[in-house]
């Protein structure tokens, strides 16, 4: 799966910086870095599906992305920090 670019909401920079304290450049490292990216769900509108992209920041931070694809961008949805069971899965890589 190719991301050429990224579509930033404001209200969720907003959220990613305060409620999971991550940036956009952080989020945009991950998907530099071969990320490990899985289905997560059929999208209500056609090609609009949901997956979640495990990775690593420039700084060595474990992320999981939560995003849709729509033909070569990611509309980010959210970002946090890996759940153990989603660090695992990612290491396995």
């Amino acid at each position: 799966m190719k991301i050429e670019y990224f579509i930033w909401f404001h209200d969720i920079i907003d959220k990613l910086a305060f409620k999971h304290h991550v940036d956009t450049a952080e989020v945009e490292e991950v998907f530099d870095n071969r990320p490990k990216i899985r289905f997560v769900q059929k999208g209500e509108r056609k090609g609009e599906d949901v997956y979640i992209a495990l990775g690593r920041s420039a700084a060595g931070r474990y992320l999981a992305v939560i995003f849709i694809h729509k033909k070569n961008s990611a509309l980010i949805l959210s970002a946090r920090d890996m759940a153990k069971k989603e660090r695992k899965q990612y290491e396995r890589k």
